[in-house]
C-alpha cells in the first residue's frame, strides 16, 4: 500500500500578502534609514557651521578684518582678494580656500553635510568697514560702534522693505546687528524653495530667517543659520592685541 503525499504551495493570494508585508517592512526601513541619515547630515552641518565661525574669528584676529564672501567662479577665495569693498556681501559663499577649511567641493567652496555649498554674508554698512584692514580699529579709536546691519528674523512673515531699509516684523527679530551670517540651505539646497522662510534666505538682501526645522510641504524649512555678533568680534580682537 502506497501513501500519496500532497505538498501544499502558496496560493496567489497568500503570495501577494507576503509580498505586501515585505514591501511595507522594506519601505519602513528605508524611511527610517533616510531619516537617520538626514539627522546625521544636519548634525554634521551644524558642526561645520560652528567651525566656520571659529575660522572667521581666527581670521579676524590674524588680519584685523573679516574676509569677503567668495562669488561664483572665484574658486573658493574671497572676492576681491585682499578684502575692501566686497563683490557680493549678502549672497556669497564661504571662502574655504581663504580660510583653509575642509571639506570643500571642486570649486573650493565649503560644503555642508549634504554636499551643498555653505553660504556666507557680511555686513556692508559704512561701506567696507569690517572687510578692510584696520577699519575696525579705526572705528574703535574714533569711538564709533561697528555699524553691523544684518538682521535675523524668526519668520519671513511681516518682513518689510528691501536692501538697506529691510526689517523684521515686530516681535520676530532675533538679531539686528550681526556682522556676518553663515548658513546652509539644507538638504534641498537652493532648489526652488516653496516656503517664504526658505525664500527669504536666498533673496539677496540683509534679512535672514532662522528657526527650528519644519517638515516638507508649503512651510518646509531645513536651513541652518548662525551669525556673528560684533561683541564677539571685539572680544577676539582685544584678545589678539589688535584692540584698543
Amino acid at each position: 500500500m502506497s501513501l500519496t503525499r500532497h505538498n501544499r504551495g502558496f496560493t496567489l493570494i497568500e503570495l501577494a500578502i507576503v509580498l505586501i508585508i515585505v514591501a511595507l517592512l522594506s519601505g519602513g526601513l528605508m524611511m527610517a534609514v533616510s531619516a537617520q541619515m538626514d539627522t546625521i547630515a544636519a548634525s554634521e552641518t551644524q558642526r561645520r557651521l560652528n567651525d566656520a565661525r571659529d575660522a572667521l574669528l581666527g581670521y579676524v584676529a590674524a588680519n584685523g578684518r573679516l574676509p569677503c564672501p567668495a562669488i561664483g567662479g572665484a574658486t573658493g577665495v574671497e572676492s576681491p582678494l585682499g578684502g575692501g569693498n566686497c563683490n557680493d556681501n549678502w549672497d556669497g559663499f564661504l571662502p574655504a580656500v581663504t580660510l583653509g577649511l575642509s571639506p570643500s567641493n571642486e570649486a573650493g567652496y565649503a560644503v555642508d553635510g549634504w554636499g551643498n555649498p555653505v553660504r556666507y554674508a557680511i555686513t556692508k554698512a559704512v561701506s567696507s568697514q569690517v572687510s578692510t584692514a584696520n577699519q575696525i580699529k579705526a572705528a574703535w579709536n574714533a569711538g564709533t560702534a561697528l555699524a553691523a546691519d544684518l538682521r535675523i528674523c524668526s519668520s519671513a512673515l511681516g518682513m518689510t522693505g528691501s536692501g538697506a531699509s529691510a526689517s523684521c516684523a515686530a516681535g520676530s527679530e532675533l538679531a539686528n546687528n550681526a556682522v556676518a551670517v553663515i548658513y546652509s540651505r539644507g538638504k534641498n539646497g537652493a532648489a526652488a524653495p516653496v516656503s517664504a522662510d526658505e525664500q527669504a534666505n536666498g533673496d539677496t538682501d540683509r534679512l535672514f530667517v532662522s528657526h527650528t526645522p519644519t517638515s516638507a510641504g508649503a512651510n518646509e524649512f531645513d536651513d541652518l543659520v548662525i551669525w556673528l555678533s560684533p561683541n564677539i568680534l571685539y572680544n577676539r580682537l582685544i584678545a589678539a592685541g589688535r584692540l584698543p
